[in-house]
């Protein structure tokens, strides 16, 4: 019976490639590769000489139902790999792991790396429940609005995607919209020149503009949002005047003068309120001339 293997590779350090994966890799009749060119380049580290197909974001649909007619008709094994990491997590897959699934070809985890949980194992926050969102909207409202609707989730730890060029403006936005936020930032996981920080947001937004190098590389960011106070998603509305709340009282039955004797008993200053009243009877004058 034909298998789907979706296998886990390195996402920066070779060596991380599992025995089973090896094996695996050369025991499949077909690897189905998000980018051929990358992939034979570890295929080439572990002499292995199977051979590849691409199945990538762009050709995934049409891609997908040829390969299970051909496992199907055939009955061999197929390996999906993406670039780096484990595959249809933010990458290609899915699509080939459901129509596999709906076909009843085994779908087998061959497990290995992933940054999202390497970001979450040296973040040093509870991770017993997190979300993981991906990459985030580019422009600066949608994404303040992401990070709100993160916030109201309630799940205290989410953890991104982002790259090294808007990896700023991301951190700037956290600041801005979850004060208090702390946050592990990973860059380059498992490489020669990985580099995590810790800290409260606007710390590590300071260290991430120090750092002459900061436009290199991909970064899974882990966010922990415990205790902040999120920003408003829109701007405070303006306070009423007292004028209005005079009227407001007038139309619920009151008379102007006491109207005015309620707000003076919440609080408001007599003179501030007395302006108002004058200023209340002449708009009432205007509109209702003798």
């Amino acid at each position: 019976m034909p298998q789907l293997h979706v296998v886990a590779t390195p996402i920066g350090n070779l060596s991380d490639l599992s025995p089973r994966a090896v094996q695996t890799l050369r025991d499949c009749a077909l690897i189905a590769a998000e980018d051929t060119r990358v992939t034979r380049k570890l295929l080439a580290r572990f002499g292995i000489a199977t051979r590849m197909i691409s199945n990538h974001r762009h050709n995934e649909a049409a891609r997908t139902a040829e390969l299970v007619e051909r496992m199907l008709a055939e009955g061999f094994s197929i390996a999906l790999v993406t670039d780096a990491g484990t595959p249809c997590i933010s990458d290609p897959g899915y699509l080939l792991v459901k129509a596999c699934a709906d076909a009843g070809i085994d779908v087998l985890a061959v497990p290995g790396p992933s940054a999202v949980a390497a970001a979450l194992s040296v973040s040093g926050f509870d991770c017993r429940e997190f979300t993981f969102y991906g990459f985030l909207p580019r422009a600066a409202g949608p994404l303040r609005k992401k990070l709100l609707t993160i916030a109201s989730s309630h799940v205290p730890v989410a953890v991104l995607y982002e790259s090294p060029l808007r990896v700023r403006a991301l951190l700037e936005a956290v600041v801005e919209t979850l004060p208090g936020a702390r946050v592990c930032l990973c860059c380059d996981l498992t490489k020669l020149y990985e580099l995590t920080l810790h800290g409260e947001a606007e710390h590590v937004l300071s260290a991430l503009r120090a750092n002459p190098g900061a436009q290199k590389g991909e970064y899974c960011v882990v966010l922990d949002l415990r205790g902040i106070a999120p920003a408003s998603a829109d701007p405070p509305p303006p306070p009423i005047s007292l004028e209005a709340r005079l009227l407001e009282g007038m139309l619920s039955g009151l008379t102007l003068r006491e109207a005015e004797a309620a707000l003076r008993s919440a609080g408001e200053r007599r003179n501030e309120l007395y302006k108002a009243s004058v200023r209340v009877r002449d708009f009432l004058a205007h509109q209702n001339p003798t």
